[in-house]
């Protein structure tokens, strides 16, 4: 018996009317370039913020990838002490992507009755990991200590606050010194992913905790090696008895394969190089760009190498991508539901290998943006 599924199509019918329907792109990221159609673009979507060169490794064949709960490559070891070292913590643990790190970690610790305290811009990630846990979910709004505070007020069972350390849409930092003096107060527990900061800011690339003289005061660091490292995967870092536990029950740590072992041995290759050259030139583009978007009439709230670019109509923001990419500029329109609805925007995303003369052009092109689109 055939089911009718037009149901579905009625759905991405309603889709394409919100202008928020979405078509998979495919091209080939060449370093800062993206080549779509034949068309070479410079890619102002990348997350390799640190732009590391690329390290020659063995290409990935006759790999056997079992669970980490069967068989342990030494590589693994190696690399979970340098990032646990790396964060100062007593322990990592690497999953095979951020987003397993986060699902993995947070209903692995949350018990029952627990309560969460979540920022309401954290990372879908994160929702789902809440979503996922057994406590009970509150979400306060984006970076209102106020409001934080207002619903930790009760005495409750075990409280856990979780966010982002610096935030993916709006590349503003969370107020961390603020969460920590509040959890201190209530003895709550608190919870980073600092996908975004991790390798970028603070001292040798520690973090958002560590720019924000935090870093002693988070009780349980979530990341990613696909982001500033430019390698892929995710790790959690904290005692050593969290750890433990997330090796017995996380279930996305036990019931999936571990990374291939030539990306553990590239992350290990990445982390030695000489991240802070690359540190140093990121931010002179970053400071660069921001001037001059500033000038062009942007209001650039961002303190990180995140610059939205908030448009707010999803159709506007559409065409002003492809007026982008007529001009050899790849940058994607971000649209609900990954941000509120009407707070459409062009997301910029910083890296450290974009030359003088490719910044001056990236803000030409937006100076000009302004007057075609009537933004100002």
């Amino acid at each position: 018996m055939k089911r009718d599924l037009k149901f579905i199509d009625d759905i991405i019918t309603k889709i394409k009317y919100n202008n928020t329907y979405r078509k998979l792109k495919f091209g080939n990221i060449i370093g800062k370039y993206v080549n779509i159609d034949g068309k070479k673009l410079l890619n102002l979507c990348s997350n390799n913020y640190l732009g590391i060169e690329n390290t020659n490794i063995k290409t990935i064949e006759n790999t056997e990838c079992f669970s980490r709960s069967i068989i342990n490559n030494p590589l693994f070891k190696i690399l979970e002490s340098k990032l646990a070292n790396h964060k100062i913590y007593e322990r990592a643990l690497i999953y095979p992507t951020g987003y397993m790190a986060n699902i993995g970690i947070i209903p692995t610790i949350i018990q029952q009755n627990d309560i969460i305290l979540s920022d309401e811009l954290n990372h879908a990630s994160i929702i789902d990991a809440c979503k996922l846990s057994n406590g009970k979910i509150l979400v306060y709004k984006h970076n209102d200590m106020e409001d934080l505070e207002s619903q930790i007020k009760l005495k409750r069972k075990r409280t856990f606050i979780i966010t982002e350390g610096i935030f993916s849409m709006d590349g503003d930092f969370a107020n961390l010194k603020q969460i920590v003096e509040i959890a201190n107060k209530k003895n709550a527990f608190v919870i980073m992913d600092d996908a975004h900061g991790d390798f970028v800011v603070g001292e040798d690339g520690r973090g958002s905790a560590n720019y924000l003289h935090v870093d002693k005061n988070i009780d349980v660091y979530i990341s990613s090696l696909s982001k500033g490292l430019g390698c892929f995967g995710g790790y959690v870092a904290s005692k050593n008895n969290v750890i433990e536990l997330c090796i017995n029950r996380s279930r996305s740590f036990i019931y999936t394969s571990a990374l291939p072992s030539q990306l553990i041995n590239l992350a290990l290759k990445r982390l030695k190089s000489n991240r802070e050259t690359y540190r140093k030139k990121l931010w002179q583009n970053v400071n660069k760009l921001k001037i001059g978007l500033k000038k062009s009439g942007y209001q650039i709230n961002s303190k990180s190498q995140i610059i939205p670019i908030t448009i707010g109509d999803e159709q506007k923001t559409i065409e002003f991508s492809k007026y982008l990419l007529n001009n050899n500029i790849y940058a994607v329109p971000i649209r609900y539901p990954t941000v509120a609805k009407n707070t459409a925007r062009i997301r910029i995303s910083v890296t450290s290998n974009f030359s003088k003369q490719e910044i001056e052009n990236i803000i030409n092109i937006f100076d000009y943006g302004t007057y075609k689109f009537k933004l100002n």
